[in-house]
């Protein structure tokens, strides 16, 4: 059995939802999971409840003071979820219990998401979104009508939103799973916003980038008798610039495109139905969610395609210096085969005289050795000196000359 085998298949019950049935509160905060966030509130949870918590899980449901609370680790973020029952004397909106605020007041900069959700059995609920403070509500009917949900999404003075949810006919499992799509619709959203700020500072910088460029190019086009090594220098840098830029950004936008996804998919699970007069629920967050996701991942297009006109640019730079340096390669050439050729005409001129002056010993030990024996009373003809010393000589010549080019070819 593949070692992994277990792990894998118990992904299908990895993130259950909690049961429950009207009236009920749901407290569901979400945190940046930064610096180990997560630990740190689960250590805080084993210490208040008193109950070993397992760190390595995925997620984990525990009773406490007969609420039930969830938490869940994700990739980038960490949530717990509180389910209160309700009441006949509990506030519509009560303030979260102790044990939550503690956590949100511990981790305030890392709270990325807050909601609140209010099921009511249908027989309950006053009948208009108003009567629980909603001022211009967006609702509809969900799960083919056993249930609507309303909210404005206006978050309170302690950045908390508000979301009702009347129950018709949904079962206890049906209404966990509805709740938690609402609650996951809400985190997503806020998760895949992340990138907005970062967005918006980026279109700053790519406009700077994109200007340089262009005074690069123009310098480039107006300064073809100029060395390209300044460009290359000027260009790698702009190019480190858009590298570090884009590792920055990269994987928070891949993010934003990953949950902008999940959003859309758990709106699409609602299978909402539109109520007379009101905006969907759905409809009023793609509107204004949408926007969002779609400038991110046009600066991030436009990050690319900078990228990409650098690339080119670098390129053409480079390749205009490896012409430049191929023709003073060619050039040096030429001047290399112009001074051996001069050498070479030196050296025949140098072997030319070599024979000669040669030539000039020769006849000059012959006549020098003829004069000596004279001295010592051996009388030769001229005419015999000169018929055997003669190709005596030009034999010897005719050798040297023989070596000279022997050495010269090999």
């Amino acid at each position: 059995m593949h070692p992994q085998r277990e792990r894998l298949h118990n992904e299908l019950h990895a993130r259950p939802s909690v049961r429950f049935s009207a009236p009920a509160h749901l407290h569901h905060y979400a945190f940046l999971d930064n610096q180990g966030v997560g630990d740190a509130i689960l250590a805080h949870l084993g210490e208040l409840t008193g109950t070993p918590l397992d760190i390595e899980a995925a997620q984990e449901i525990i009773e406490f003071e007969g609420n039930t609370l969830k938490w869940e680790r994700h990739t980038e973020f960490f949530t717990l979820t509180l389910l209160v029952p309700r009441r006949s004397d509990s506030p519509q909106w009560p303030a979260p219990p102790s044990l939550l605020a503690d956590i949100a007041q511990m981790h305030q900069a890392e709270l990325i998401n807050a909601s609140l959700i209010l099921v009511e059995a249908e027989e309950q609920w006053e009948g208009k979104p108003k009567a629980y403070g909603f001022g211009d509500p967006a609702g509809s009917l969900v799960g083919g009508g056993d249930a609507t949900v309303w909210s404005d999404f206006r978050l309170t003075a302690e950045g908390v939103n508000h979301l009702l949810l009347v129950n018709r006919r949904l079962n206890d499992f049906r209404l966990g799973r509805m709740t938690r799509r609402l609650l996951e619709i809400e985190t997503y959203r806020m998760m895949a916003s992340l990138s907005l700020p970062l967005a918006k500072e980026l279109s700053v910088e790519l406009h700077d980038y994109e200007i340089e460029l262009g005074k690069l190019s123009d310098r480039n086009t107006e300064g073809d008798a100029t060395s390209p090594k300044p460009l290359l220098a000027a260009i790698s840098r702009l190019s480190d610039r858009l590298e570090r830029s884009g590792a920055r950004s990269r994987q928070r936008f891949s993010a934003t495109e990953a949950y902008a996804l999940l959003v859309n998919t758990r709106i699409e699970e609602l299978r909402e139905e539109r109520l007379d007069g009101h905006p969907a629920l759905g409809t009023f967050i793609l509107r204004r969610f949408r926007p969002t996701v779609h400038y991110c991942a046009a600066i991030n297009r436009r990050q690319e395609s900078l990228a990409e006109s650098v690339a080119r640019f670098n390129d053409l730079l480079r390749t205009r210096a490896q012409v430049e340096i191929e023709e003073q390669n060619s050039a040096i050439l030429q001047s290399l085969n112009e001074r051996t050729s001069s050498q070479l005409k030196i050296q025949k001129a140098v072997e030319g005289l070599s024979i000669i002056v040669i030539s000039y010993y020769i006849f000059s030990l012959f006549q020098l050795g003829l004069k000596s024996l004279g001295a010592l009373g051996v009388v030769i003809q001229p005419m015999l000196a000169a018929m055997v010393l003669g190709p005596l000589g030009l034999l010897i010549i005719g050798f040297l000359a023989w070596r000279i080019w022997r050495v010269k070819n090999h």
